[in-house]
């Protein structure tokens, strides 16, 4: 049994998407088990929350401060101690769980879990993975987007060992190929920490800890390329705006050209197949569900305005990554590449002190989570 644990206050909603999509999963996966945690009254406020109270692979654990979405991270680390969402990490630390989602405040969760949990033997720096569609029909993974702006060389062979050990685990391939997000392929091209970068990632490819293609840019996210795209917080969250804000402008053109006027309506009509197809297969919500990795547990982040589907969503990735062991994988590859990790990094980092995590999430609200692309599309009335 899968037992996951659900921050239910967190987001921009909180108990009204987390409820009803808890209900939604437990349905779906005979196998699960939730641990929900929220404030009670604001719990039992749901109208679902009687089935899902009454069912038999959920138990509830109550909680009662929140942290909200404008909350420093100084306010939700050290003064709401008995927050859901501290709550929800401390289930995961003491073995209650085996993963934990939120769609809360991200700097905060970024800060409570490497607090809480702390990183992984060999891991400086967690870093936050995600899915955006490619035109392969699958999805690449990118890290890190956004929790850490300035990175070493050293960070960056760290980022693309655990993205191997996570694809690895949601899709069944054993050998993910890993790109180095770069301004050209050629080697020679790049700052001096890309290039030493690339260096290390040439040497873990012979020693067969990774499967590293090269230099990739930033279209080969799309285009699928590689499996895995490694980049630092800045750059990785500067190419995930830069492509939400295009796809929300491609999207508003469309509708405005299928709205001019009734010829261009009757088209709209015509065409609401192929564009629902469209909007279906760049639904940003089907993406929903960003892994903290380089932690000593599975920690998943729901983007703050999530629906109960996206939600659901989020819920299916953790149950996928304990289902196929991440945690042990990342460990695995990480323990196969020590020698090279070891030869590179200057010294441990783990105990920093949580209110100094970095990078453009630190205290982000969840409009600003780099967990999914904004890729949807408005149809056009009909």
């Amino acid at each position: 049994m899968i037992r996951i644990a659900v921050d239910a206050m967190g987001g921009d909603v909180g108990p009204a998407v987390t409820v009803p999509a808890s209900l939604a999963f437990l349905e779906g996966h005979p196998d699960a088990a939730l641990v929900l945690i929220g404030q009670p009254e604001a719990l039992a406020a749901q109208p679902l929350f009687a089935r899902l109270r009454a069912h038999e692979r959920c138990q509830f654990v109550a909680a009662s401060e929140v942290v909200t979405m404008d909350d420093p991270i100084e306010i939700a680390l050290r003064r709401k101690k008995n927050s859901s969402m501290r709550v929800a990490m401390n289930q995961v630390k003491d073995g209650h769980a085996q993963a934990a989602v939120s769609a809360g405040n991200t700097g905060a969760l970024m800060a409570i879990a490497r607090y809480v949990l702390k990183t992984l033997e060999g891991i400086d720096r967690p870093a936050i993975a995600t899915q955006l569609p490619n035109a392969r029909g699958a999805a690449t993974t990118v890290l890190d987007l956004g929790a850490n702006v300035d990175c070493t060389e050293d960070h960056l062979l760290q980022f693309a060992v655990m993205g191997s050990a996570l694809v690895a685990a949601i899709t069944d391939n054993p050998s993910p190929t890993v790109g180095l997000l770069n301004i050209g392929e050629e080697t020679i091209k790049g700052s001096e920490t890309i290039k030493k970068a690339g260096e290390l990632l040439r040497s873990a490819a012979n020693s067969g800890d990774l499967n590293f293609y090269g230099n990739v840019e930033g279209n080969d996210i799309f285009k699928g390329t590689t499996d895995i795209v490694v980049c630092d917080g800045f750059v990785g969250n500067v190419a995930l705006k830069a492509s939400e804000g295009l796809a929300s402008m491609i999207g508003g053109f469309i509708k405005a050209e299928f709205s001019r006027n009734i010829f261009t309506k009757i088209a709209a009509i015509v065409a609401y197949p192929v564009l629902t197809a469209f909007k279906n297969r760049v639904d940003h919500r089907r993406y929903n569900g960003a892994a903290l990795l380089g932690l000593r547990g599975l920690v998943f982040k729901s983007h703050g305005s999530a629906d109960a589907f996206a939600f659901e969503r989020a819920l299916n990735r953790a149950y996928d990554a304990a289902r196929n062991h991440l945690l042990e994988r990342v460990r695995d590859r990480i323990a196969h590449a020590a020698p090279l990790l070891a030869a590179v990094a200057p010294s441990q980092v783990e105990e920093l002190p949580p209110e100094t995590v970095s990078g453009a999430l630190s205290g982000a609200p969840s409009s600003e989570m780099a967990g999914e692309t904004k890729a949807s599309v408005s149809l056009p009335a009909h």
